[in-house]
């Protein structure tokens, strides 16, 4: 099994490539531009594997897809690069047309062109799966849960973009044949997750007796998925989903932001009780714009039809996680120094430090 993996320097990608390579004993292609949330450092563990090669590079460089997809012969191309952030596409949304929308298009073309080449046997077990995200779908209420056939309603201009490319995907499937299977996941968390993100920015903050920025009043509501159930997901609809078909994947672990930010602080007065409470450092912060309230996936169909269901609940991977972060200052230090927390997404006059 060849594998080509976009964006697998990132958080869910270096997970997925870490997987794929360690447990799964694929060959691996590792394709990634390392622009700020792409760390060469989260693929030490399988940088001196014979079945794992990097290359440095971008998705919207129509030749270089063409050539390594030529040179790699991949059965299948797993595609997670993305720009992902929200606060981020607030103030540079530019950015995440040109990776999340024309990178997308650039990339299903040089899968077209490789895909039309193969013979009916390699066409036929080929698969491109395009990773997104269930903000695509935009805020839920208080009840209900975001299922395959919900309509699209993005609020950001990351989510716009996840949308437009999962449009672009399916259209690829839909007109070329292409055989495109498409993924959206919950809130992924877990080792080796960029600290400008909630959770690990929490972890961070706390452990350096900063204030925990929490938006709002902490009442927007998640469903969080351990980021290894997540890419054994991946491996799965790989494996088994249909072209053509949206397999969605969720933890079943609503919480709101407080909730989440307060079982960190938790595990942390546990694990380092000579430090003084850690909840004393929570700080409520003016709201995100356009700040959906709730997400919920419904993985039913995947559960159901492909067999995969979560392992970690929210209790257990959140104690995994803090004690990742406690025992690896070497990976997130130099990106600490980088990304000092401050916040993103708002004008200049109103970010807080």
């Amino acid at each position: 099994m060849r594998v080509v993996v976009t964006g697998g320097a990132g958080f869910i990608g270096s997970a997925l490539v870490r997987y794929l390579v360690l447990d799964r004993g694929y060959e691996v292609l590792t394709l990634d531009a390392l622009t700020y949330a792409g760390c060469a450092s989260s693929l030490r563990a399988v940088e001196n594997r014979g079945n794992h090669k990097f290359l440095k590079a971008d998705i919207r460089d129509s030749s270089a897809m063409q050539r390594t997809f030529a040179e790699f012969r991949p059965n299948r191309i797993m595609h997670l690069a993305a720009e992902s952030h929200v606060d981020r596409s607030i103030t540079d949304a530019g950015a995440f047309i040109q990776t999340n929308v024309v990178g997308t298009f650039t990339l299903l073309e040089a899968a077209l062109r490789y895909w039309d080449q193969l013979d009916s046997d390699g066409k036929a077990a080929f698969r491109f799966l395009h990773v997104s995200t269930d903000e695509v779908y935009g805020s839920l209420g208080k009840a209900g849960l975001f299922n395959e056939t919900a309509p699209y309603d993005p609020s950001s201009p990351y989510s716009a973009t996840k949308a437009a490319s999962d449009h672009l995907a399916k259209a690829w499937e839909r007109t070329y044949g292409l055989p495109v299977v498409i993924s959206n996941c919950s809130n992924n968390y877990g080792p080796y997750h960029f600290p400008e993100k909630l959770i690990p920015l929490t972890i961070l903050n706390a452990l350096e007796g900063r204030r925990l920025p929490v938006y709002g009043q902490g009442n927007n509501i998640r469903d969080w998925l351990f980021v290894n159930d997540h890419v054994r997901a991946l491996d799965l609809i790989s494996q088994k989903g249909l072209p053509g078909e949206t397999y969605n994947v969720g933890g079943r672990n609503e919480l709101r932001n407080i909730e989440v930010v307060r079982s960190i602080c938790r595990v942390l007065d546990r694990i380092l009780p000579e430090q003084k409470s850690h909840e004393k450092l929570i700080e409520f912060v003016a709201d995100r714009p356009g700040h959906d309230q709730r997400y919920a996936i419904d993985a039913t169909k995947l559960e159901r039809e492909l067999g995969w269901k979560a392992v970690e609940n929210f209790t257990t991977g959140i104690e995994k996680t803090v004690r990742w972060y406690l025992d690896n200052e070497w990976w997130w230090r130099p990106l600490r120094n980088r990304y000092d927390g401050r916040r993103l997404g708002l004008s200049a006059d109103k970010v807080s430090a």
